[in-house]
């Protein structure tokens, strides 16, 4: 999906209460000794005394004491957590739901850093995923925005983002999946592996299907090395309870189920708005309007994908924009010329002319145009 910017409410900014000072009161000396689980994080700004204790041990890297405190806001910006969810709340309209678990997972992430620098131990989350809803609900931005994160909060040590289907990790023949599968694997650690449209890994149905094969290598690796690896699977909701149904061992490793809902018409029409402003175009007189009729008559319309959708129709209007002022053939164009969407790129489209094409997945212009 394009990145859609947000047009709800600005979200607060990410934060956890902020710890009391110590007034100015040195507490007892702190326990000495850096286990590798429990180091602070060097440069981490701390609120404790910044002396150097009698061993020539920096603060900063020494093992908190129960007295010590640690400044969150300054570890929330060490780790850039606002900067990445701010972005994501200007690239999404709505998804309030999902921002929340976002959000949620950050800050038990964010903590357990702090628990680590006071040696108290927990055990690693498992953060595998499963985001189901239809198409252009701002799946793969919000997978995207998710490794930055586990890359900032130090659980993933690259944090970039493998996106496949089927056809990267299932062969067609003996011994073609296997490599292929360990083959995406490999290229995914120390990221996020997303996978789209994951039911297809499954096909009973066919006796020759190798998915089994590849889902196996999945469920191990998943296991395994989840330190190493976010396993983020997507798809329709009934198509992912059908999967996990027959495949109870991956449902057993995700942790957490996070559903996309349908943009409502005035997002889509925001959605719309922003996309138009970011390549500097702009609705003329009336258009406004005339879009969102086009809008509400495409959301009941086959094969709707959402934000897809309003991109797709956006730029059939460019097209139809650029072939009114190109073939008029004479005369000059100005600057709000060159930026208008006018009533009429829309008018003439076969959405609003009452038949539309099956799907949005041909940008052909005279699939929408009436002659």
């Amino acid at each position: 999906m394009p990145s859609d910017p947000t047009v709800e409410k600005p979200v607060p900014t990410f934060g956890m209460p902020r710890p009391g000072g110590t007034n100015g009161k040195a507490g007892p000396p702190s326990r000495r000794g850096t286990p590798p689980d429990a180091q602070a994080s060097r440069g981490s700004p701390l609120s404790s005394r910044d002396d150097v204790g009698s061993t020539g041990e920096p603060a900063e890297s020494r093992l908190l004491g129960p007295d010590d405190r640690v400044d969150v806001a300054a570890e929330r910006a060490a780790t850039n957590i606002d900067e990445t969810l701010e972005r994501l709340d200007r690239e999404l309209v709505g998804l309030v739901p999902v921002k929340t678990r976002i959000r949620e997972i950050a800050s038990l992430l964010l903590v357990d850093r702090l628990r680590q620098k006071f040696g108290l131990e927990s055990t690693k989350p498992t953060l595998h995923m499963c985001f189901t809803g239809s198409p252009g609900t701002g799946k793969t931005t919000v997978a995207l925005r998710m490794a930055e994160l586990l890359k900032g909060l130090g659980y993933l040590g690259k944090g970039h983002l493998v996106a496949v289907t089927r056809d990267e990790l299932v062969g067609q023949y003996i011994g073609h999946t296997a490599p292929k599968t360990k083959e995406v694997l490999a290229r995914a650690m120390g990221g996020v592996l997303f996978i789209d449209e994951a039911y297809y890994l499954h096909r009973p149905s066919n006796e020759r299907d190798y998915g089994q094969e590849s889902i196996e290598i999945l469920l191990q690796v998943m296991e395994n090395q989840r330190a190493d690896l976010v396993v983020i699977l997507a798809g329709y909701k009934d198509r992912m309870d059908s999967f996990f149904s027959s495949n109870p061992g991956m449902s057993s490793r995700i942790a957490h189920h996070i559903d996309f809902p349908d943009f409502s018409l005035d997002e889509l029409l925001s959605i719309g708005d922003l996309m138009l402003a970011e390549q500097s175009y702009e609705f003329g007189p009336e258009t406004r309007d005339v879009f969102r009729h086009y809008l509400e008559r495409r959301q009941k319309q086959p094969r709707f994908a959402n934000a897809r959708s309003v991109r797709n129709g956006l730029e059939r209007a460019r097209l139809r924009q650029a072939n009114r002022l190109v073939g008029r053939g004479e005369g000059t164009v100005g600057r709000d010329d060159l930026k208008q969407i006018l009533p009429g790129d829309f008018l003439v489209s076969r959405v609003l002319a009452g038949s539309i094409p099956e799907s949005d997945s041909d940008f052909e212009p005279s699939d929408e145009t009436t002659s």
